[in-house]
């Protein structure tokens, strides 16, 4: 009996659960195969929230029309303006006044670094929509074809603005080209000259009181210079 209790337990370890033994001297069994561990889960990163992008209100009307096509066309204009349309607004407050201090409006457009950047763009588009009346202004002075005006200082004569040259030797280089120059208004203790390259006078007058003086300034002239005069403005 012994002996069949021993294959039983043969044949009984055959059929019995893979990795124990019921089989042992002292009756217990030991675990042949560790238990498998359970299987690992993985848990996604939650995931971060998008912002939301909120799509810019414009105001009805032209503001918000200039506004507008700025975004779309990515115009920027100087940091102290809140919009381009406050750029524009400040132009068209600007034009009426801009030529005391002896320039032509489109000059003083052109020459004053308003036209910087996007600031061309955004007048060409503004202007018609704010101000109408100084569209033709903001043409000119975009294009390059203004008349210039020139009041007191002097300026070196030429017909090209100043070289690289010239404005490492003065950076307020202005040139003024050749040509017929009239001042007019009340003037009192005019004086103007014109002087050859090596400085010396050309041609020169003293005025106590005048109301309208010409002077042809010739391409040969290396400077003129004017104290206490009108506007000089071209002729003709």
């Amino acid at each position: 009996m012994r002996a069949m209790r021993g294959v039983g337990c043969a044949v009984a370890g055959l059929v019995a659960v893979v990795g124990l033994s019921g089989c042992g001297s002292d009756g217990g069994g030991d675990v042949g195969v560790k238990a498998s561990s359970s299987p690992t889960v993985s848990v996604s990163p939650t995931p971060e929230p998008v912002p939301t992008v909120e799509e810019p209100v414009y105001a009805a009307g032209p503001e918000g029309d200039i506004d507008r096509i700025a975004d779309e066309k990515g115009w920027a204009v100087d940091e102290m303006y809140a919009s381009a349309s406050e750029f524009v607004k400040d132009i068209c407050e600007s034009l009426p006044v801009s030529a005391v201090d002896g320039a032509s409006r489109p000059q003083w457009l052109a020459e004053s670094g308003q036209l910087d950047g996007s600031g061309a763009d955004v007048l060409k588009a503004g202007v018609p929509k704010l101000c109408p009346k100084w569209t033709k202004t903001v043409v000119e002075a975009t294009s390059g074809d203004y008349e210039r005006w020139f009041g007191d200082g002097t300026y070196v004569v030429s017909s090209k603005p100043p070289s690289a040259e010239q404005l490492a030797e003065d950076e307020d280089t202005v040139t003024i080209p050749p040509g017929t120059y009239r001042a007019k208004g009340a003037m009192e203790d005019c004086y103007w000259e014109r002087t050859s390259e090596s400085g010396e006078i050309v041609d020169n007058s003293f005025a106590t009181s005048a109301r309208s003086i010409t002077v042809t300034i010739a391409s040969s002239d290396g400077q003129f210079t004017s104290e206490r005069c009108a506007v000089w403005k071209p002729v003709g």
